[in-house]
């Protein structure tokens, strides 16, 4: 599933009351913005049943170049990690594996 996909979803589910394709585009986008400005925020965003994205810190470590061998320095860096919930993980245990 992908942005259009899950905007078509939002449309079809007639319970959430939006009516046109830009309001479930404007949804998505306000959702998507709110975890971006809690990550930014605290570092955490919790949604009870479904994840937890939070900040995390990679440490300084010596890689490789794949196309030369050669060693190389990577600089410690922050990234999202995202730890799936009780709700999502019950889903997803009853469904079948996507296709690459």
């Amino acid at each position: 599933m992908n942005k259009q996909d899950l905007i078509d979803a939002i449309l079809a589910n007639k319970e959430a009351g939006i009516e046109s394709k830009a309001a479930a585009g404007r949804a998505v986008d306000a959702v998507l913005d709110g975890i971006t400005a809690g990550i930014k925020k605290d570092g955490l965003v919790q949604l009870i049943g479904f994840g937890t994205f939070t900040v995390k810190e990679r440490a300084a470590r010596t890689g490789r170049n794949p196309q030369t061998g050669a060693t190389i320095k990577i600089k410690a860096s922050k990234t999202v990690s995202f730890k799936v919930g009780a709700g999502l993980k019950e889903t997803a245990k009853k469904t079948k594996v996507a296709k690459k």
